[in-house]
């Protein structure tokens, strides 16, 4: 009998092989797309792997603790030389004190940490306020804890939200709001102005933040600000970043997490459980990458504005409207209500015809149709496949 026999028979029988929590969790159609690109040799603007050369000095830095045999687990919160790392970044870039000892938690990537948070916090029927377009990973993991998500539209060109429904979006139930700054997928950077007012709702509604910073060293027409730098959010923020996006190293999956002592230590009992550590020689990579001096960090915003750019007039050349970002290295755009049936159909016909993968618009919102004329692109490429990418694009005028 075949897995996929044994599998409807014991549905059959009325009681299904399956947990109720996955049951509306799904893989979107971001990782066919990128499949189906690799099969036909297409340049992939698709999925946010950082196609670039990470640090030398990152690289050498794993190279030498695998040669000196640093293979053993690691302290669950990380070693103590990458916490107190992190602690000196966090003061001098963040503005934010804290003790790494005790108030900094090491973990397997930033949506690691996320999970932990979520876990060690929040109960089922909870709220969490989330902002829209969205990072699903967000979403699925508090669907799988049974936790109802209230979302909060952001509207192009700019990514604004509406205060008054942000206001009605925190209620009796709300444990935790949401802030992903830069954002992915829109690029939007939160004002300060805009964390204040977050800030001062979590104060009275006596609710947690959970500000994802993964993209903070990559902006370009605004400043970034982590909220927990603000009277309302102190000791009731939880700040996340990590590795993969500063040093383009997103499959060595370090990150990390800066709150509240009691908040880092039930993480750190559910990061142990899951995940037990980061890996060990990885760690010392990310400790040699927050060594790098600051004109490291200023190419790297110089190099994905102009790769911004690029994207952005090949786009406006084709009759799509860029939403051009201030952050990260991702770009939203309008390729109109007549051209394609929907974003999925543009992403397929994008693909087949020019080979260049994209991603839909409509899951990355919390109303489907709100994105139906929207895709994503990635901008974190080589300039070689950038440049071809954009080459392809542009046939599109044809």
């Amino acid at each position: 009998m075949s897995h996929s026999e044994v599998s409807n028979s014991v549905v059959g029988a009325g009681r299904s092989r399956l947990a109720d929590r996955v049951g509306n969790v799904h893989q979107t159609a971001l990782r066919r797309i990128s499949a189906r690109c690799a099969e036909i040799g297409g340049v992939n603007l698709s999925q946010g792997v950082c196609d670039v050369d990470p640090p030398p000095e990152v690289l050498a830095a794993v190279k030498a603790a695998i040669d000196d045999g640093r293979a053993a687990y690691s302290n669950l919160a990380g070693i103590v030389e990458l916490r107190e790392a992190i602690a000196k970044k966090m003061q001098s870039f963040n503005g934010i004190h804290a003790d790494p000892q005790s108030e900094i938690a090491v973990t397997v990537g930033a949506a690691g940490a996320f999970a932990c948070v979520a876990m060690a916090t929040l109960n089922p029927g909870d709220e969490v306020v989330v902002f829209s377009p969205f990072y699903s990973y967000y979403t699925d993991t508090l669907a799988l804890l049974d936790v109802k998500v209230r979302f909060v539209a952001t509207h192009p060109p700019d990514w604004s939200y509406d205060s008054a429904a942000l206001r009605d979006a925190f209620g009796d139930k709300t444990k935790m709001v949401v802030i992903n700054t830069p954002s992915n997928p829109t690029g939007k950077v939160f004002s300060r102005d805009e964390l204040a007012e977050i800030a001062a709702l979590a104060k009275a509604h006596d609710t947690l933040i959970v500000s994802d910073e993964i993209y903070e060293y990559i902006t370009f027409d605004a400043d970034h600000v982590s909220v927990a730098t603000l009277p309302d959010a102190d000791n009731r923020t939880i700040t996340l970043s990590g590795a993969s996006k500063a040093y383009a190293v997103t499959g060595w999956r370090v990150g990390y997490a800066v709150g509240p002592v009691d908040i880092v230590e039930k993480m750190l009992v559910v990061n142990d459980l899951f995940y037990i550590c980061a890996p060990t020689p990885l760690q010392y990579g990310v400790l040699a990458g927050l060594q790098l001096p600051d004109r490291y960090y200023a190419e790297l915003r110089k190099e994905y504005r102009e790769k911004r750019d690029l994207l952005a007039r090949t786009l406006d050349d084709v009759g799509m409207t860029p939403y051009v970002p201030q952050g990260a290295f991702y770009m939203m755009a309008d390729f109109g209500r007549q051209r394609f049936a929907n974003s999925l159909k543009a992403a397929e016909e994008i693909l087949e015809s020019v080979g260049v993968a994209t991603v839909p618009g409509a899951p990355f919102h919390a109303k489907p149709e709100d994105g139906e004329s929207q895709l994503r692109f990635c901008f974190a490429k080589r300039w070689d496949d950038l440049n071809e990418a954009c080459r392809r694009l542009l046939t599109l005028k044809s």
